[in-house]
């Protein structure tokens, strides 16, 4: 018998490492909603590149309220969706970086962490996490590749900050129950490469077939 509901599977990772395209990809090659990150039209993120001290706070409550609205559109949507970036990685990721490095202050912090804990107590859990794991120097690469002049500024050591913190993250989630799988993206070309994009599409596609199988 089919299990009831529908699939949600998050896409995560740091900055420039593909979420987007892979995004986009799986969700055409699945016939799944998706949800991107608002990112074009992001009044913070130009300030934010130029004085994080100042903008950090300000930045990470935007973000926060785009997801939750997403969040909230993929509780109610009836089919199957997929998702570049969680919820989750705004607070154990960009949040906790930024308060690691002195951007954001202890009272900012915790009144953050205090309206999340609030905000994921309403949302559901992905069914799944892809988490792509890169290097910087092909973060870099890829970042340079797009062209976005807000960020040309982008530090490298701010990258690798964040992939420790993606790395922490991961073990802390596995240990709390999310079904995560850890895709290394070093030499992969997972848009024009189908064996690569396949490492991608084929732990979704084994999730969505275990909707059919008999008990499950």
């Amino acid at each position: 018998m089919k299990k009831e509901g529908k699939l949600y599977v998050a896409i995560a990772g740091n900055i420039g490492v593909g979420k987007t395209t892979l995004t986009r990809k799986l969700s055409e090659r699945l016939a799944w909603k998706a949800y991107f990150e608002k990112v074009i039209d992001n009044p913070y993120l130009s300030d934010f590149y130029a004085d994080m001290s100042r903008w950090s706070f300000h930045l990470q409550i935007f973000f926060l309220s785009h997801r939750f609205k997403s969040q909230k559109e993929i509780t109610e949507w009836p089919g199957s969706c997929i998702q570049d970036r969680s919820i989750y990685e705004d607070v154990e990721i960009f949040a906790h970086t930024l308060h690691e490095q002195g951007f954001l202050s202890d009272r900012d912090y915790d009144n953050y962490r205090a309206l999340f804990a609030t905000m994921v107590e309403y949302l559901r859990k992905p069914d799944l996490i892809l988490y792509l794991r890169s290097p910087v120097e092909r973060l870099l690469k890829h970042i340079a590749k797009r062209g976005r002049d807000y960020e040309k500024s982008i530090d490298p050591d701010y990258l690798h900050r964040l992939n420790d913190a993606y790395d922490a993250w991961i073990e802390r989630a596995v240990e709390a129950g999310f079904n995560v799988v850890t895709i290394d993206c070093r030499g992969r070309d997972f848009e024009n490469n189908e064996e690569d994009f396949k490492l991608i599409y084929q732990p979704v596609k084994e999730l969505e077939q275990q909707q059919w199988l008999p008990g499950v």
